[in-house]
Parts: structure tokens; sequence; C-alpha cells
């Protein structure tokens, strides 16, 4: 069973109507290790031999489509501190292009639906994690 698609980047408040009001400058910032554990759950299993029923894997690709929206909004801010032709920002502006094309496909209640999600998440992570890099040694 599929759910209608998630909104675009472009149309979720997470993504640009309030920037950084859940990222990184947020009060309570986005827990990492806690993404990466989900993520690691739900990359664990396969369709074969689900670790995770229908509910469990809708859940937690809800709660991934969130994070992505969040991550995405936090690579844009670290993307936007580099010059504009720099080749990290190009390659974020693609990354983020992408996040909201995976975004905007209906939610799945699969393991491969839920694993779609988590692997958005971890390369999202690590663009942001190469950014921050990048933005730390331009300062």
């Amino acid at each position: 069973m599929t759910s209608p698609p998630a909104a675009p980047l472009a149309r979720l408040s997470a993504g640009r109507d309030h920037p950084g009001a859940l990222g990184s400058e947020a009060e309570l910032p986005l827990d990492r290790e806690t993404h990466k554990r989900l993520v690691a759950a739900v990359l664990s299993g396969n369709d074969a031999e689900p670790l995770m029923s229908q509910d469990d894997c809708r859940q937690a690709a809800l709660q991934l489509t969130g994070v992505a929206c969040v991550v995405a909004d936090d690579v844009r801010q670290a993307a936007d501190r580099l010059p504009t032709q720099h080749a990290a920002r190009v390659l974020a502006d693609y990354v983020w292009e992408e996040t909201d094309r995976h975004l905007a496909a209906p939610l799945e209640d699969t393991v491969g639906g839920a694993q779609g999600r988590a692997r958005l998440v971890r390369a999202l992570y690590e663009r942001l994690n190469r950014l921050e890099g990048l933005t730390s040694q331009l300062r």
C-alpha cells in the first residue's frame, strides 16, 4: 500500500518557510546518533525476511522523511556559505534537488520504501559532514 506523495521541500515549512527553524539553529539540535541507529536498523532488514511490520515500515519511513527534510535544509544552509561556483556547492545543489525529487515520490509501507528513505538520510548526512568540513576550512 502506498501513501500520497510527500510534499516537495519547496512546499514544506521545514524546508524553506522557516530556514533553520528545525535544523542546526534550533534550540534542540537533531540527534544524529538516534538517526544513525534508525537508519542502520531499517537497512538491516530485507523484503524476504523483514524485521519490521508494515506499520513499523510506515512509521520509520515517516520519521526518516521528516529527518531528510530538516537535514536537507541544513545541507542548503551549509552550501550557501560556500562561494557560488565552488564544486561542493554545485554538488550540494544537485543533492538537494534529488532529495526534493525523492521526497515527492509516494511513501511506501514496505521495507524497501523505508530503506529508500534511510539511504536518503544517510546520503544527506554524508553531504552535510563534507560541507561542514569545507566551510570550517574557509573561515
